[in-house]
């Protein structure tokens, strides 16, 4: 289904910047947008599924957490640390629990809603999902990050798998949290996870990580995937419901951008800020305890306007990413796409 449809893809973005008006005003123009069903309830998820059908009969996905193992870790010390963060922004930390986020009650709705596509992150579902959403007429897609991972993937029933390089930002799609390196597990840019993963299963890729042109397109058609995912190119678009701040910041253009587990627990890549710097080293792997833990923190100071302990997603190159209305943003990119294309050929004499 996806593979029929424009080869560009929203990427679903948890947290509020992926709203039913971006994803169906993507999908509106033959290209598929994602909600991002991390962090919601069931009932909220239910209204999106709903509000998005009110404003396309175009297909679209859902993208579903799968919740990991309890991490038995320590996690005093950083209860401490982030206690103090609190207390400069005049709030209470939160509590540092563990959940699923209601990952099967939302695997019954979108069974209920026969969502057209259903992408997961953080794991693979089980093969026994997998064959439910298939006897639904549901596509599923798996986001992967090495070609060990694909394969898991593929033999639990994936039609799809979006490999992620580690170019992207927010959270990095590992299976396995890795607490020994920064990144969760090994560090792949896009295309050469692309072209590994292809040269491993015989399944259609969506390449995900720091693309934000239609040059960007073409180099991943060309590298062996079906499509290309943008989730940094659509936060500054007119329907995202990216933070003002986080908006100002991506403008700016001038932070770097680093994996962090300081807000969440798992590694994630976003623009460098005081939290991130003084942070990351004392984070532990344990997530979602410190996403729960640091939300308050995160949410007092986006509502005091200081981006200096706000979750910054972004990916490497989202100094390049152009504020438009998303409809406009997927006729650029393909435009820019088939530009880049004829001008490859051109250079190779064709």
């Amino acid at each position: 289904m996806i593979v029929e449809r424009l080869p560009i893809v929203a990427a679903p973005m948890a947290g509020g910047a992926s709203t039913p008006e971006l994803v169906a005003a993507v999908s509106a123009t033959g290209a598929t947008g994602f909600l991002a069903a991390g962090y919601l309830s069931e009932d909220a998820l239910s209204e999106q599924i709903a509000r998005t059908r009110e404003l396309t009969v175009e297909p679209f996905g859902v993208n579903l957490f799968v919740p990991g193992a309890r991490n038995p870790a320590d996690l005093s010390a950083y209860v401490e640390r982030v206690g103090d963060e609190a207390q400069r922004y005049g709030v209470e930390p939160g509590s540092p629990h563990w959940d699923d986020d209601d990952y099967q009650a939302k695997v019954e709705l979108v069974l209920a809603e026969r969502v057209p596509m259903v992408s997961f992150t953080f794991g693979a579902p089980e093969k026994a999902t997998v064959q439910r959403l298939h006897a639904t007429g549901t596509e599923v897609i798996v986001t992967v990050t090495t070609p060990q991972e694909a394969r898991t993937a593929v033999d639990v029933g994936a039609d799809v798998l979006c490999v992620q390089g580690s170019d992207a930002g927010g959270h990095r799609s590992v299976f396995e949290d890795d607490a020994d390196t920064p990144g969760g597990g090994t560090l792949l840019g896009t295309l050469s996870a692309v072209r590994l993963v292809a040269a491993t299963v015989d399944v259609p890729l969506i390449a995900a990580g720091g693309l934000v042109t239609g040059a960007d397109v073409a180099a991943v058609l060309s590298a062996g995937a079906a499509a290309a995912q943008f989730g940094t190119a659509f936060l500054l678009a007119d329907e995202a419901g990216t933070a003002p701040t986080q908006r100002d910041e991506l403008l700016a253009g001038t932070r770097d951008t680093a994996l962090t587990r300081a807000f969440s627990g798992r590694p994630a890549r976003g623009l460098v800020n005081r939290f991130l710097t003084e942070q990351s080293e004392h984070a532990p792997a344990a997530y979602p305890q410190l996403h729960h833990l640091t939300r308050p923190v995160r949410g007092a100071a986006g509502k005091a306007g200081d981006p200096e302990a706000m979750s910054l997603w972004a990916g490497q190159t989202y100094s390049l990413a152009r504020p438009l209305p998303a409809a406009e943003l997927v006729r650029t990119l393909a435009d820019e796409a088939r530009a880049a294309v004829g001008d490859a050929q051109r250079r190779l004499g064709g």
